[in-house]
Order: structure tokens, then sequence, then C-alpha cells
């Protein structure tokens, strides 16, 4: 039991292959392949050629390799198997994108045939776009907002750098080794710690509460021994570097 699924991936046609266990009342189909349009044929051969009274059917799509939203009528063919013999129905085994599509359908990736699917394949595909995009659409505001909060920063950061780079006599890269030790040694964000120096530096500035005041201290001692020796060196001066270089 086969067809010649055309897969919408690659244009090259991929078989779709049914395998029918039964034992004890319960039938297993085990798909294997692709559940693309035209799919629901093999699976109403397996269907129809069920004992008589089986009590179960459930199919195995474990080996199922891709899903689209055509392919959802194989499971409209065995949801309407159930219905007619009033037997108990399941699809289960799904992962990778098949399982990923189902979720996309607001289905039960452990078993789509469990709850109430969408009416028809209109709707499944309106539903999935619609799910997709509302996806993609909290990604671009979760990169918007992180682009938003990183160009209000930046100011305050380079204004501190800055600030350090003269008190301390220090390089670009040490002034902010400085803000981000002090911030993770106060568990402070690095913009409320480079708000607090730039204010601390204005005429009548109000000095960086006490932990972090001490942190900030401390920093370029640790940041200059941490450093590989430069000639501007965080900390001293120029001309004292060349003179140790020198000497």
């Amino acid at each position: 039991m086969s067809t010649a699924a055309r897969a919408p991936r690659g244009g090259r046609a991929v078989p779709l292959t049914v395998g029918v266990r039964a034992e004890g009342g319960r039938a297993v189909l085990r798909a294997r392949g692709e559940l693309v349009h035209g799919c629901a044929g093999p699976v109403a051969e397996a269907l129809a050629a069920l004992p008589p009274g089986t009590a179960r059917v459930e199919l195995d799509a474990t080996e199922v390799a891709f899903l689209d939203t055509a392919g959802l009528t194989a499971l409209d063919t065995l949801r309407e198997y159930g219905r007619r013999r009033n037997v108990p129905v399941g699809a289960t085994g799904w992962r990778g994108q098949p399982r990923r599509v189902l979720e996309l359908m607001g289905l039960d990736p452990v078993d789509p045939l469990s709850g109430t699917a969408p009416t028809g394949p209109t709707d499944r595909a309106a539903s999935a776009v619609a799910r997709e995009r509302a996806e993609q659409l909290d990604v671009l505001r979760l990169e918007i907002a992180q682009l938003r909060h990183a160009i209000d920063s930046r100011p305050v950061i380079d204004q501190a750098r800055g600030i350090l780079m003269a008190a301390h006599t220090c390089t670009p890269d040490q002034a902010w080794e400085i803000l981000r030790e002090a911030s993770q040694r106060t568990n402070t964000k690095l913009r409320q710690v480079a708000a607090a120096v730039t204010a601390s530096a204005a005429p009548g500035g109000t000095p960086p509460p006490e932990p972090l005041r001490s942190a900030l201290a401390a920093a370029p001692r640790r940041v200059s021994t941490a450093a590989p020796p430069p000639r501007e060196s965080c900390g001293r001066s120029p001309a004292r570097a060349g003179r140790r270089a020198a000497g």
C-alpha cells in the first residue's frame, strides 16, 4: 500500500507506505514516508483491509518524516473510519517537523485525534499561518525592544566610559571592563552603573551608593592586573608606564 506523494521540499516523489499489524482486536497502522497530498489513499486502503471485529485502530507516525496541511486528510480518513465503525482511533508517535506542524495547528502533538481539530484544510492552513505569524511578530517585538534599550543606553554608557578614562587614564576597553565588573559585583544593571557615574561627575552631583562606589573604586585595580601590560595601563599615566618600560 503506497502512493507516490510529491514532496513540496524537493519536487521528487516520496512514497508513503502503510503497514498493518492486528492482534487482539487492536490494529496498528505503521506509516513511513511523508504525509502530503494524496496520502489519504494508502490509509483508506489499509483501513479497508482490517479484519472484522477490530475494536481499536492506531496510526503509528514514528517514521513519518514530513507533514503538510494537505497531509492531514489522512487523519480525517482515520477519524471518519472511527466514526462510521464506532471504534476508538488514535495517531501517536509524532516528532520533529510533523509534530511542529500539529502544534501550529493547535492540535495535540501526542495524539491529534484526541481533541477537536479545525473543520477543513482552509481553516487549518489559516490557523497555521496565523500562529506562525504571531510567533514571528513576538520575536520581532522582543528584538525591537532590545534594540531600543540598547540605543537608549548607549549615550549614558559612552559618557561614563569617557569619565572613567579621564579619571583613571584608561583605554576605552578598560573603562568598559570597570563598568561591567562594578555591575556584576553589585548586581546592578550596566546602564544604572553608567548613570550613577555620569551623575556623580556633574557639578554638585550625588556620589553613587556605597556598595557601587566601593566596586567602582576597586575595579580599576583588578582590571589593570588582569589586562596584559599596555602602554596606557589603567591607574597609571602613560609617562609613568614609559619610565617603567625604560627602566
